[in-house]
């Protein structure tokens, strides 16, 4: 009678692996014609943002290999400088869009809120998420 074969192909699931990295940047804070009343147009107003990017499990060892985080804040900015944007929704998704130009980035979760903009709430305002 043969021996009983040794079982090699179950994997060693106690070995670590990468199952994704995230990179975000939160508290954006930008002052950006925004609104669609009277009272808002011809003024800035503040928004702060929050963008998270998921950059997947590829290995990172230089700053060529993910996403900075200026890169983010200047897209933010160039949408306040382009300018008046009636509804957060609508800068939410252009910035989302921008991040998305980079193909490292397989979604965008994008929140940003608007103090001020209601009375009695810290900050009203949306969030949005893309994916690919």
């Amino acid at each position: 009678m043969a021996p009983f074969p040794t079982v090699t192909a179950f994997p060693n699931t106690d070995l670590p692996r990468r199952e994704g990295l995230i990179v975000f940047v939160r508290g954006l804070s930008i002052q950006a014609g925004i609104g669609i009343h009277d009272h808002e147009q011809g003024r800035f107003q503040t928004l702060v943002i929050d963008v998270t990017l998921d950059l997947g499990p590829a290995p990172v060892d230089r700053l060529a290999d993910t996403v900075n985080y200026e890169t983010v804040a200047n897209a933010a900015r160039e949408i306040a400088r382009s300018g008046h944007v009636g509804l957060v929704e609508t800068f939410a998704e252009r910035l989302a869009l921008a991040c998305l130009e980079d193909v490292r980035v397989r979604a965008v979760t994008v929140r940003i809120e608007k103090p001020g903009a209601l009375d009695g709430a810290v900050a009203p305002g949306c969030e949005l998420r893309y994916a690919r």
